[in-house]
């Protein structure tokens, strides 16, 4: 197995990209290898507590936790990895190994944790690189002690069951209750009356982040912000919105994003005000505004962070002065944000500072008539991540957007401003702060010289 390590990191080749911004990496442990199919190095500290808090939630019963399964790379997905890992079985074990299977056993005297993963096959090795394997290396990494052949798991279930009592607790999504291998080990047992939605619970904890998930976040709009430095040097009258696209994912894989979170929104003139344009195939033209909505996925964390750039490097009157308006109300609603507060009240603060200094820049409409969308979202494994019904005040570790926009589409001119956040003990801290978004300095980093472009 140290020979596996030595010659992966015999493979780190520096790629020689043309983005302008910084050509070393960001981040510590990112750069050392790891194992095929293992991914980031796993906080076992975390996991384990994250694991703790799901058998607290249970009291008594069985947890049954399925990975993802890998997808055909040709037939199921062309432009991005063959691999994601589930978010519940990631966020309790760190793990991007498919086709594995977490137990938790909630029993009356004793809790335990089982690791099932399937035999290493090195026929399929030589296609897919090496897995981990049932055996001490896994339990090792995973920080999980027992660590089990997936054959057992069927008979393994069954006693645990038996053993423990209650429900038996799974991740209940349309994803999950297609699978044929949930089907079989879950729907068509004798207890199957007795099987219960895991999400609820794992939703819940997922709300407020941990340091880990903390780590991974900023790490991730931290590439994100390098992505939106590199799209002020290369945002020009008759650039591609595809080139732009090109710039930004170059820095994101340069910086050791594990992919993009979702497709990267370059939208030029009119397509500045449709929400979700990913099209990004128009020629930007002198005089127009482009909203660059993007993010960076690491460790399974996504960021989601926007800015709104003049093409040709500096904005008009008029565009300045509703780029103004939407920078106001997001910093209305951020000074706002603080604990026992809620997403609908800081949305309401982003429109009353819109419709108070409106004017006639909307026409016969205050501005905040065009601001047609939610103000804020939470972030975390999913670019809108989890969020429990009747859960609306803000909790010190609560990470979210803020997000207003102006869209006027008969004019083809359309203003975001998104920053991710988190909630603090007495208010809140901008995660994405180091991204411009003063007018000053956006037009004075887009004058400078976009080297090798």
């Amino acid at each position: 197995m140290r020979s596996l390590v030595a010659s992966l990191a015999a493979v780190l080749v520096a790629f020689p990209g043309a983005a302008q911004q910084p050509r070393t990496p960001l981040g510590e442990y990112s750069a050392v290898p790891q194992l095929p199919g293992m991914g980031r190095p796993v906080d076992a500290g975390a996991t384990a507590a994250r694991r703790g808090a799901v058998l607290r939630a249970v009291r008594r019963g069985v947890v049954l936790v399925p990975a993802a399964r890998q997808r055909n790379m040709v037939r199921d997905n062309t432009q991005d990895n063959d691999f994601r890992q589930s978010n519940t079985f990631y966020y309790l074990t760190g793990l991007e190994t498919p086709d594995a299977w977490l137990l938790l056993v909630a029993g009356p005297d004793s809790l335990e944790t089982l690791l099932f993963l399937p035999p290493r096959d090195p026929v399929q090795e030589r296609w897919t690189g090496v897995r981990l394997g049932p055996d001490s290396l896994a339990a090792r990494l995973s920080g999980i002690p027992r660590v089990v052949v997936l054959d057992s798991l069927d008979r393994a279930l069954e006693a645990a069951w038996q053993r423990a009592g209650g429900p038996l607790y799974v991740p209940l999504d349309v994803t999950t209750e297609m699978e044929p291998r949930v089907r079989d080990l879950v729907f068509r047992r004798p207890h199957a009356s007795d099987v219960r939605n895991l999400g609820p619970i794992t939703d819940s904890l997922r709300m407020v982040k941990d340091p880990d998930e903390l780590r991974r976040l900023r790490r991730a709009i931290a590439i994100t912000v390098q992505g939106h430095m590199a799209a002020l040097g290369v945002v020009a009258p008759g650039r591609w919105e595809y080139q732009v696209e090109a710039v930004i994912e170059e820095q994101f894989r340069w910086q050791g994003a594990d992919r993009m979170g979702f497709p990267s929104i370059i939208g030029s003139g009119p397509n500045s005000t449709t929400l979700h344009y990913d099209v990004n195939r128009r020629a930007m033209r002198e005089g127009e505004l482009v909203v660059i909505d993007i993010g960076a996925e690491w460790g399974q964390y996504t960021a989601d962070v926007t800015r709104t750039l003049p093409v040709s490097g500096r904005f008009t009157a008029r565009q300045r002065a509703i780029y103004e308006v939407v920078l106001g109300a997001q910093r209305a609603a951020f000074d706002a944000a603080r604990p026992g507060r809620t997403l609908r009240e800081l949305r309401q603060i982003a429109v009353a500072y819109m419709r108070e200094r409106s004017g006639d820049l909307c026409g016969q409409k205050t501005c905040d008539a065009f601001f047609g969308h939610g103000l804020s979202h939470h972030l975390g494994m999913d670019i809108h991540d989890v969020w429990v019904p009747g859960r609306e005040t803000l909790e010190s570790g609560m990470v979210f957007t803020i997000e207003p926009g102006i869209y006027l589409p008969a004019e083809g001119l359309g203003v975001r401003i998104e920053d991710d956040v988190v909630v603090t003990a007495t208010g809140a801290e901008w995660l994405s702060a180091d991204a411009p978004r003063a007018v000053e300095d956006i037009e004075r980093l887009m004058r400078r010289p976009a080297a090798g472009r």
